[in-house]
């Protein structure tokens, strides 16, 4: 199972250019509002159709502009889930789910069908039901039971989780992570929340202003982003300017620190970032004295603002993260950090 994607497609001064191919399991695609998520999965499910390029899934040509093909939506075997589910108001949830098997003429198949998928998504009991009758979590359900009856080739989830209460998010997670295992063919997943993408897809798509601009594991993405923009969109607090010194040094003027780096340093190094956790009083790698200038407070967390003594005036504080329970009365006055957790940055 696999998909190759390779388009293009203007829509006044956007221009989205995306190529990837997905090579099994869930893929996310990662990235800020109107950065072209959407649209290019709109394009994959025919719904919008690119200016140029080919889209092929499992061997079969769903677009081609040179050779003049493109499949309508209903021939492409694709699951799509949109952000509002999009599930009839008028209808049951059996009516609902029913509309995915419009294909097959057989009664009995449809109902062997209808009760298999019931049991899958956990919704039996639910059938009579109408849309407004359930919580946000069971037209989620219900919206991918109908999806799944038609076995797709390809699923694809729009922020499939943008709708739900934040409590009921996590909960609702690990249920679809065992459904998209159980569904054993690739998905493609949009999302903007980097703890949604870490926790369910086995490699993350990054997408800015229309172009694919990092493309890898999920865990090794988040270890090494690379980029200024991907470390950003992977949570990354603290980015500065800065210049390589060594092979495994590093300088950065505004903060007038030099630091020593676990990764061998490219001549082409433009800037590093930190992550807000990855700062520790007891480190003594990259230890220098620090003064704090402010502090956040979160439910389970603060973060605590701070500068190094010879910080320019005109750069950003500094953010490091500690839970409640670690923070104490008495602040240090000098901060490390291991030199495994200094990420250099290259465009």
């Amino acid at each position: 199972m696999s998909l190759f994607v390779d388009i293009e497609k203007k829509l006044g001064k956007f221009h989205l250019s995306i190529k990837f191919e997905t090579n099994g399991g869930v893929l996310g695609l990662l990235g800020a509002s109107g950065s072209g998520k959407s649209m290019t999965l709109m394009c994959i499910a025919g719904i919008e159709k690119p200016d140029k390029g080919k889209i092929i899934l499992d061997g079969v040509t769903l677009f081609d502009s040179e050779r003049r093909v493109n499949l309508p939506p209903q021939q492409r075997k694709i699951g799509y889930l949109f952000q509002n589910y999009a599930l009839f108001p008028n209808m049951t949830v059996r009516q609902n789910i029913l509309c995915g098997l419009y294909k097959e003429s057989d009664k009995l198949q449809k109902e062997q069908a209808l009760n298999e998928i019931l049991d899958l998504v956990q919704i039996k009991g639910l059938e009579k039901h109408k849309p407004s009758q359930l919580s946000g979590g069971q037209q989620q359900r219900v919206a991918l039971a109908r999806i799944l009856v038609g076995k797709p080739n390809l699923l694809m989830l729009d922020e499939p989780f943008s709708a739900l209460d934040g409590h009921l998010r996590g909960h609702l997670q690990v249920q679809m992570r065992q459904l998209l295992k159980q569904f054993g063919k690739d998905t493609l997943m949009i999302t903007h929340n980097r703890n949604e993408a870490y926790r369910l897809c086995r490699r993350v798509a990054l997408v800015d202003n229309g172009e694919m601009i990092a493309l890898k594991d999920t865990k090794e993405l988040f270890a090494n982003p690379e980029s200024r923009q991907a470390a950003l969109l992977t949570g990354c607090k603290n980015v500065a300017d800065a210049k390589k010194a060594g092979e495994y040094e590093v300088d950065v003027p505004s903060w007038g620190i030099r630091l020593t780096t676990a990764l061998p340093v490219r001549n082409n190094l433009c800037a590093i970032a930190i992550r807000a956790h990855y700062f520790n009083p007891k480190a003594v790698q990259n230890r220098y004295p620090i003064r704090f200038t402010g502090e956040i407070e979160e439910p389970f967390d603060y973060i605590l603002q701070f500068r190094y003594g010879n910080q320019t005036d005109d750069s950003p504080d500094i953010w490091w993260n500690i839970s409640k329970d670690k923070k104490s009365n008495q602040l240090p006055a000098e901060l490390g950090i291991a030199s495994v957790n200094i990420l250099p940055l290259y465009r």
